[in-house]
Order: structure tokens, then C-alpha cells, then sequence
């Protein structure tokens, strides 16, 4: 008997230093950001555009040909990639980086910027803004329309390619951090940065010309895809850097870094390792309206998708979700159609909305618990994010 008590008292210890052990476990703190050698840098969760680190973000610096992300994107946007572009006089023999184009000589727009990407050709990128807006002041003016789309509240562009010929050129890191996010939703842009070498036309010439990827992280960091160095005498260097791992994409931007390289990677590390994503929705999940609706009998609400959010462990608890219809009345015959969103909130910001549609059927997915519980969270019963009531 005294054996048993002694045992069945050591259980219960045991079962209370796993309780109290395990909220620290869940909540435990994300680790410090590394040290950076970059005057300027940014990080951002390229799927949802969350910015997960910044250092002087929102300051105006010099960007170098990280200008060229700008220039590329537009033009394949605006451009069509196998059209025949003519090389101008005024693209010829423009100072710093060159693919060596030669006046009046043929080549496609494709190919110029696989010059421009790779090689940093700022003839190129002359001969890709007069192809495109008709002149450099043309295509300036399309740059800076387009960073205003984007969300570049402190950018503004005065030539295709980032050579220091003002100070009205500039922009920040977080600015440049939303662009590379942006381009790299682009098929053809994800494709030209992540190649690292590349032939194309020489015309004139009995070979190709070879273009050798600057880009150093393209070998060096495991799962790096992108996306543009950058080098002048007033920005130092600079670097536009992109990596996906287990399907999620994660980039990066440093200005004035004198160990840019190890900066992104370390920068890299820390974002995948403290932001997972969480999952906050599921596809197919039934919602309750959290305002006065009435639902006719047999008819649900519904998801149309699943979303995921970068999130560290601690801000979890932050999020809270939101339902907005459109009808206060849901009826069997509204089956299939839209009638209102899941909103999701972050503290006070919204990050993102689900579509729910009306169901007659009884959802496919069991609704989902309130939360979950301390011993799930500790064995990893439940994966995900939070689950929405």
C-alpha cells in the first residue's frame, strides 16, 4: 500500500511539472533578430506581403540597380516577351554594368531582360525603357505609377536602372521588400531571377553571349530563387534576395551592407524559423454569424478556402476573426452563392478575408473546437493554427 501511495504521488507530480512545463513550451518567446551589418533591411513573407522584420525601414536610401526589379516587372507586364526590340544610340555604351549591345542591333525583349536580371546590364535596362515608354522620362513615369500601386509610399524612381544621378532617386527597404513580394507573384520574373545562367543572341557575332547570374546566394543559400544585387559608389551594396522552403517564400533587402550575403541568410533563418505559418482557416469549415442573421433551416455558411498566416507562436492568441454579411436573411434558394467574409484580424489589423458561400448540405467539415487544448498543443495532436468558432 505504501508503494502505491508512493508511486501514485510521483505520477502526480509528474503530470504537474508536464502543466506547468508546457505553457512555457507554447508560448515560448521568438528568438532576438540577428545583427546586421546593413544600414537598411527588410523582411517579408512574400504570399501574404506580412513584413516580419525591418531596420530603418521606412528611411529613404539609394537602391542601386535593385531599380531594375521595377524596370522588369513593368516591362513584362507592359511588354510582350518574343517582341523584336531595336538597340537605340543612347543605350550604348551607358557607364557601369553592360551586356555590350551595339546600336541598331536586334534582340527580344525576353532576352534583354534575362541581360538586365542577370548580367545588370544598364544598356539593357536603357534600351528596355525606351522600348517600353516610348523614352526614359516615359518609362520613369510607368515606374513610379506602379510603385504607387504597389503600396511604395517613399519611392520614387528617375531612371531604369539605379546609377547615382540624383537624390530624387530612392527608395526604402520596406518599399523594396513590397516590390520583390510583388514581382515575385509574376511567373516570368520568378523564372528569369532564379536562372543562373543563361544564353542569348549576339548579333554579329559567331557565338551567343553567356550570362553568369551575379546573384551569389543562388548558390549559396539552400532553396535561394532570387533576386538582384546591386553595387554604386553612393549606395555600397545592396541586395534583393529571395528563398522558398517547404513551399513557402520568404525575401529579403539590404542597403548599404558590407556583409550583405550573410545578412539575407541569417535574415532568411530567423524569418523561417520564428514565423511559421499558421493555419486560421480551412476550406470547407462552417462559420456561425456573429451578428443577427437568420439562416433557414439546413442552410450553412461555409469557407471557399483555406488561409494561412506567418505568425510567431505568442500572436496567436492576438487574433480574433470577424464575420461581415451581406444578407441579414439566408435562404435554401442562395445555395452556392456569396453571402459574406470571414475577416481576420491581427490585433486591429484586418490581414486577410475568407469568402463564405451558402450551403444546403451539411458541411463536409465537422466544426471545428474553440481552441484546443494545453495537451494537444504539447504532443502536436492538432497541427495548425488557431481554429475558428
Amino acid at each position: 500500500m505504501n508503494i502505491r501511495k508512493y508511486l501514485s504521488g510521483v505520477l502526480v507530480v509528474f503530470l504537474f511539472i508536464q502543466m506547468a512545463l508546457t505553457p512555457a513550451a507554447v508560448v515560448k518567446a521568438a528568438a532576438a533578430p540577428p545583427s546586421l551589418s546593413a544600414e537598411g533591411a527588410a523582411l517579408i513573407d512574400v504570399e501574404s506581403g506580412r513584413i516580419l522584420y525591418s531596420k530603418n525601414g521606412t528611411k529613404k536610401m539609394r537602391i542601386a540597380s535593385l531599380t531594375k526589379t521595377m524596370t522588369a516587372i513593368v516591362a513584362i507586364e507592359m511588354g510582350k516577351l518574343d517582341a523584336q526590340v531595336t538597340v537605340p544610340p543612347q543605350a550604348v555604351g551607358v557607364e557601369g554594368s553592360s551586356i555590350y549591345l551595339k546600336n541598331g542591333e536586334k534582340l527580344t525583349l525576353e532576352e534583354l531582360l534575362y541581360g538586365l536580371m542577370l548580367r545588370s546590364g544598364n544598356d539593357a535596362a536603357v534600351t528596355i525603357a525606351t522600348h517600353i515608354g516610348g523614352s526614359v522620362p516615359g518609362f520613369t513615369y510607368l515606374m513610379n505609377e506602379k510603385a504607387a500601386m504597389i503600396g511604395m509610399e517613399h519611392t520614387n524612381f528617375t531612371n531604369p536602372h539605379g546609377l547615382d544621378d540624383s537624390n530624387q532617386h530612392y527608395s526604402t527597404p520596406e518599399d523594396m521588400a513590397k516590390l520583390s513580394a510583388y514581382a515575385l507573384h509574376n511567373p516570368v520574373f520568378r523564372q528569369i531571377v532564379s536562372t543562373k545562367v543563361k544564353d542569348i543572341s549576339w548579333e554579329g557575332e559567331q557565338w551567343d553571349r553567356r550570362l553568369l547570374n551575379k546573384n551569389k546566394m543562388l548558390h549559396l543559400y539552400n532553396g535561394a530563387d532570387g533576386v538582384k544585387t546591386g553595387y554604386t559608389k553612393l549606395a555600397k551594396r545592396c541586395l534583393a534576395s529571395s528563398a522558398t522552403r517547404d513551399g513557402r517564400q520568404l525575401a529579403t533587402i539590404t542597403l548599404n551592407a558590407s556583409d550583405d550575403w550573410n545578412d539575407s541568410a541569417k535574415l532568411m533563418d530567423w524569418g523561417f524559423a520564428n514565423y511559421p505559418l499558421q493555419e486560421l482557416v480551412k476550406k470547407g469549415q462552417e462559420v456561425k454569424p456573429d451578428t443577427p442573421v437568420t439562416l433557414e433551416a439546413g442552410t450553412h455558411l461555409v469557407t471557399t478556402n483555406d488561409f494561412q498566416y506567418p505568425l510567431q507562436t505568442t500572436e496567436t492568441e492576438a487574433i480574433h476573426k470577424r464575420v461581415v454579411m451581406g444578407e441579414s436573411t439566408v435562404t435554401s434558394k442562395m445555395n452556392g452563392q456569396l453571402a459574406g467574409f470571414l475577416q481576420l484580424y491581427l490585433k486591429e489589423k484586418m490581414i486577410g478575408q475568407v469568402p463564405l458561400l451558402v450551403s444546403v448540405d451539411a458541411p463536409t467539415l465537422a466544426a471545428p473546437q474553440a481552441s484546443r487544448s494545453m495537451w494537444q498543443q504539447f504532443w502536436g495532436i492538432v497541427s495548425g493554427g488557431l481554429w475558428s468558432a
